[in-house]
């Protein structure tokens, strides 16, 4: 017994980097795991937290929550508990029994662990429990995440950025617990519900890795070796994928990600997939086995996208094409448009030239004359920054206009010799997001739409050689609001 608490010692200070003067939160069901778990931390003189959460799934759900009590009064350990309905909540968000008693049981265990302010949750899971991780995730398909399995520290993790989860017995097998247990006197409660195999991971545990073991009797030792080294794999692969999310992150908000489309499309497939999985966990962290065929009907979208730019991709998330982006969203979210030109839909500004006009977000519209329209001319001609424009001032009323568009807009681009197009089927044409177009700036008189900042000159404002007075007009953004 003490070799194992010693073993278990050294694994807490190389792999789940605990501090020993401060408190844990241990998850206790009061089962032989959690319960060796308790006493080993005990042990070794981490001050603890025994936190249980009743699930009330069987007739002795709540005798057992009072075993569990009385295993922490027995020590002189605070203890915390609560009883939830699972079957309720499984029904309310289309989850199994089995996965929606492991939501409620983390979201309870860091939402006490945040109200003690401890350094970390620990819970039980053994070297055998990842074993029975590694095959179901094989069975179900799954990459290298997948298999590696669990993890002795994890952080971030789904439920907290700030307090890690840690597994202390990953590398302790569960006939050591037993033993443990039996000598140190513990009397674990048996979940019955264990040995029935109608629920995946028992018939794992108890029919398909007994089976593997014909075959090797060491097949355990050999999946957990194995799990160990793909960790290390998985290790160096996140800190490639790392970089490539920070060199391909374009945006963050609310219910929202974007990558620059340009920057992904210069990665290897293999680390596209993997952005599009950290993207979709980033927005619903809680999601397990993100599905091969999701990940790959999102590549296959944006090398082939819909004619509407976008697709309903997985658990309740869009993913889209705006203007050299690549956005995954949550339907409901209100996504941003800091990094356009927008105005309020009521808004009617006034540009004096000279003159300035402040748009969203850091935007703003500068007019500046130009008293000798020659000066100008080649310049304007030569013109590719979309931002800036010069038009003819010689019967120019001011000041100008900003408004945005109406109904019945008409245009008139530079090229096409004054014939008028609708502006909305040119705001189509020149792919302005549709969520933008309600909002986006246009420089008018009275009459006509002189200029589509960012896009479009109006042809009867351009410069030509008679042309004698001039204005600059610039669309810009200050550099701190970017």
């Amino acid at each position: 017994m003490i070799f194992m608490i010693q073993a278990i010692s050294l694994y807490i200070q190389h792999h789940c980097q605990l501090s020993i003067s401060d408190t844990v939160l241990v998850g206790v069901s009061g089962g032989p795991d959690s319960l060796c778990l308790m006493d080993v931390l005990y042990q070794l003189g981490y001050p603890l937290i025994i936190a249980h959460l009743n699930h009330g799934l069987r007739a002795e759900s709540d005798e057992e929550a009072r075993q569990v009590e009385r295993f922490a009064q027995d020590l002189g350990l605070a203890f915390v508990s609560t009883k939830v309905d699972v079957k309720h909540y499984a029904d309310r968000h289309a989850l199994s029994i089995e996965e929606a008693a492991r939501v409620l049981r983390y979201q309870f265990l860091f939402d006490q662990a945040e109200r003690h302010h401890v350094q970390a949750v620990a819970v039980g899971h053994t070297a055998d429990d990842q074993i029975e991780t590694v095959v179901m995730h094989l069975l179900r398909g799954c990459g290298l995440a997948g298999l590696k399995g669990m993890v002795p520290r994890t952080l971030p993790n789904a439920w907290s950025q700030r307090i890690p989860l840690v597994r202390p017995l990953l590398a302790t097998w569960r006939e050591q617990v037993l033993a443990y247990c039996s000598e140190r006197g513990l009397q674990p409660v048996y979940d019955r519900s264990n040995l029935d195999t109608t629920y995946f991971r028992n018939r794992l545990r108890h029919e398909l890795i007994p089976y593997l073991e014909t075959f090797n009797p060491a097949a355990r030792k050999v999946l957990w070796r194995m799990a160990q080294v793909l960790a290390g794999d998985a290790a160096v692969l996140d800190q490639v994928v790392t970089d490539a999310w920070n060199i391909c992150r374009a945006m963050e908000g609310d219910g929202l990600v974007a990558l620059s489309m340009d920057k992904f499309n210069r990665q290897p497939l293999g680390i596209q997939r993997h952005l599009l999985r950290r993207a979709i966990a980033h927005l619903r962290p809680g999601l397990r086995n993100i599905d091969f065929d999701d990940i790959e009907r999102a590549i296959g979208f944006l090398s082939q996208p819909s004619t509407t730019k976008q697709i309903d991709l997985v658990a309740g998330l869009r993913l889209s094409l705006e203007e050299g982006l690549i956005c995954l969203a949550s339907w409901e979210a209100d996504l941003p448009t800091a990094h356009w030109p927008q105005m309020s839909r009521e808004d009617l500004l006034h540009l004096d030239v000279p003159g300035e006009v402040t748009l969203n977000a850091g935007w703003s519209l500068r007019a500046e004359p130009i008293e000798e329209a020659s000066s100008v001319l080649a310049q304007a001609l030569d013109n590719t920054d979309p931002l800036r424009a010069w038009i003819a001032a010689d019967d120019l009323p001011t000041p100008l206009l900003v408004r945005t568009r109406l109904p019945g807009d008409r245009f008139r681009p530079l090229g096409m010799a004054g014939h008028t197009l609708k502006l909305a089927d040119l705001m189509v044409n020149l792919k302005i997001p549709q969520r933008a177009r309600d909002r986006w700036p246009l420089v008018c008189t009275a009459q006509e739409i002189v200029w589509l900042p960012g896009y479009c000159l109006n042809h009867l404002f351009r410069l030509t050689t008679q042309t004698r007075r001039a204005v600059y007009l610039r669309l810009e953004r200050h550099q701190s609001a970017s």
